[in-house]
């Protein structure tokens, strides 16, 4: 991976702008606008969550949940990049929630701090079940780029005591141009400072058996977070008996980015392809019982 995040500072806003058409109009469930939660503080920032639901789940029914992190290489972006899909996956009949997570400043604030955040998002979405209608054994999480990091994360570096009433691992996840090899990435090793060795915060580097099902969206010619180091984790998960199906969209970059056009600034990902990758998402949370059988 090239150490460029710095340069997107608008990433992912064309991916998130196409429609979300993947589904029949009759599948799909009205959504309202997203209820805004505060789920933690750090440093009197308050982090917000914003769930988005049908009015059709109300009642005694929890359905399953999705945790959606944005990318911008842990420095820059907002919830709001993630709500298009959020919305996506409400309409689905899932309760979908975009979070935040705090940027890197290259000071004090680090991808430590975001990867905290994403594991305190999801224990929060846990103990606030019942209120938010959530099945807390059926929570995946989807990400992109630094999203995508932030989410595998979550399964792999869970900080909490054994006798912790909740979880920061997803049950699944689905991973879209993803972060996973960053240990010789000097943009990410930038971040950390003297935190440590970027190494100790690749998701690459820590497989282990027991994790979550993972689909993972690739381009073959990504240039930001390339194929051979998000090939070698889908198969060091596999080799830990771990569940990982990985797509490849032959001459795509980053994001879905054709290739031939830079894809290391502001994305600028193929309609057809994207819809397709999202597609593969709904099948994927199908296969799982995670949405409703077509």
């Amino acid at each position: 991976m090239v150490g460029n995040w710095h340069r997107m500072l608008m990433l992912c806003l064309g991916l998130l702008g196409l429609p979300s058409a993947d589904a029949p109009a009759e599948e799909s469930r009205p959504v309202a606008e997203p209820a805004e939660h505060v789920f933690g503080a750090s440093g009197g920032v308050e982090l917000k969550a914003y769930v988005f639901s049908s009015p059709l789940q109300k009642g005694s029914e929890h359905r399953p949940g999705i945790v959606v992190f944005h990318g911008g290489g842990w420095a820059t972006g907002e919830p709001a990049w993630a709500f298009s899909r959020a919305r996506h996956f409400a309409e689905l009949g899932m309760v979908a929630v975009a979070v935040q997570y705090r940027l890197s400043d290259q000071k004090s604030i680090t991808p430590v701090e975001a990867m905290s955040d994403a594991r305190a998002a999801i224990r929060w979405i846990r103990s606030e079940a019942r209120s938010l209608g959530v099945d807390p054994k059926r929570i995946a999480a989807y990400g992109w780029s630094a999203g995508a990091h932030l989410a595998a994360s979550a399964a792999m570096f869970d900080d909490a005591p054994a006798a912790a009433p909740f979880s920061a691992a997803p049950n699944a996840l689905i991973l879209v141009s993803p972060a996973v090899s960053v240990a010789s990435d000097t943009w990410f090793q930038r971040l950390l400072g003297d935190r440590g060795n970027a190494r100790d915060f690749s998701p690459d580097e820590h497989v282990r058996q027991g994790l979550p099902p993972t689909l993972i969206l690739q381009g073959s010619s990504d240039t930001v977070t390339p194929l051979p180091g998000v090939r070698r984790f889908c198969d060091r998960l596999r080799t830990a008996k771990n569940e990982c199906e990985l797509h490849v969209y032959d001459g795509f970059g980053h994001l879905f980015t054709p290739a031939g056009i830079a894809d290391d600034g502001v994305p600028q990902p193929d309609p057809a392809t994207a819809s397709d990758a999202l597609a593969q998402a709904d099948r994927f949370l199908r296969s799982l019982g995670f949405m409703d059988k077509k």
